[in-house]
């Protein structure tokens, strides 16, 4: 039975030009700064963010970490929204490795933060305190239907942040769905940040990887933190050359993403059963509408035997994420699935 997975744009698999880019790879020792592709790699992202420089690392769990132990001493705090993802989703490593505060702010249900919110939860001068080093975004908003936040908005928590001496981190992992969901180049979306990461396994299709991009002196301290936290690759660039072919290939074609996110919410809005917001980019948030008498786990279980996969139990709703694998066809076999299991 043919597979259509929708849990996350992170099971997507590497296309042949990848697979052909990572067969003949040129490669050396990154550990020593001599892996012509991954050093190729890191100067392609550090330009399309506008910034200085840039790390490959294995994860994006890995790039939010290093930059906050970049930014911090231990005992300092961070300022992050309570539905993103470095607090909810990173197995509590902030303060566990980096021996850093969170600070959680609620996250507003286009995935910002309120400077208001900033301003009442910014430290004082004071011996008692944890003093506030760094605030962080996330964009697209995972928890948040994928919201993207505008350029207007990052750069007013930049100011922000900036006047009252902190550092602005940003959880770019889907940072180009936001870019192609607001028109505009990501640089302008990470210019008012000091660090930013994003991933090349979720929608850009590469197998392994992200990104962190900041300054010089920035990406020199978080190279150190790499090989402190056993992220140090040796010939790496088989990897980074499949991130080459997701920078080149992978970034427009997300529209297409975005245009059957909307055709599948559409299509099960439909469904009196369901309550489906609608999303703002590849992202699909939706739960069983108040006295409905469809049950979540027959629910799965009737798409699971058609061969649709869909995540559950985010914040008590389903979560559908289109990608390069699901195709038109795709959405058209899941909508009908759908209609087959909510009228069973």
């Amino acid at each position: 039975m043919p597979i259509i997975d929708l849990r996350s744009d992170t099971v997507t698999q590497p296309t042949q030009r990848m697979r052909d880019a990572m067969y003949t790879a040129e490669v050396g020792d990154d550990v020593y700064g001599e892996d012509p592709t991954v050093n190729k790699l890191q100067a392609m992202a550090a330009e399309r963010m506008g910034m200085q420089a840039a790390l490959f690392v294995p994860s994006g769990h890995m790039g939010n970490l290093l930059a906050f132990l970049s930014h911090c001493q231990r005992g300092d705090e961070v300022l992050l929204g309570d539905l993103t993802h470095p607090f909810t989703s990173e197995t509590g490593s902030l303060a566990a490795v980096g021996g850093i505060q969170p600070h959680t702010l609620p996250n507003q249900p286009d995935g910002t933060l309120r400077l208001e919110d900033l301003q009442a939860a910014l430290r004082e001068d004071d011996v008692h305190q944890p003093v506030t080093r760094v605030v962080s975004l996330e964009n697209t908003h995972n928890r948040c239907n994928g919201a993207p936040l505008t350029v207007e908005y990052t750069r007013s928590v930049g100011e922000w942040a900036h006047a009252h001496q902190l550092k602005l981190h940003i959880d770019g992992a889907r940072i180009f769905n936001a870019a192609v969901a607001l028109g505009v180049p990501a640089a302008a979306l990470a210019a008012s940040a000091d660090s930013i990461t994003f991933c090349l396994s979720k929608g850009l299709c590469a197998p392994v990887g992200s990104l962190l991009c900041g300054t010089e002196d920035f990406i020199y301290r978080a190279r150190r933190g790499r090989k402190q936290l056993g992220g140090g690759m040796r010939q790496a660039g088989i990897l980074a050359a499949a991130g080459i072919v997701a920078l080149e290939d992978m970034i427009d074609r997300l529209a297409e993403d975005h245009a059957r996110a909307a055709r599948l919410a559409a299509g099960l809005a439909e469904l009196k059963e369901l309550s489906v917001p609608t999303p703002h980019t590849n992202i699909v948030r939706f739960a069983i509408a108040p006295g409905a008498s469809t049950q979540p786990e027959a629910l799965l279980q009737a798409l699971a035997s058609e061969g649709i996969r869909l995540s559950y139990g985010h914040y008590g709703g389903f979560r559908a994420v289109t990608h390069y694998w699901i195709d038109d066809a795709a959405v058209d076999t899941t909508l009908a699935a759908f209609k087959r299991a909510m009228s069973a």
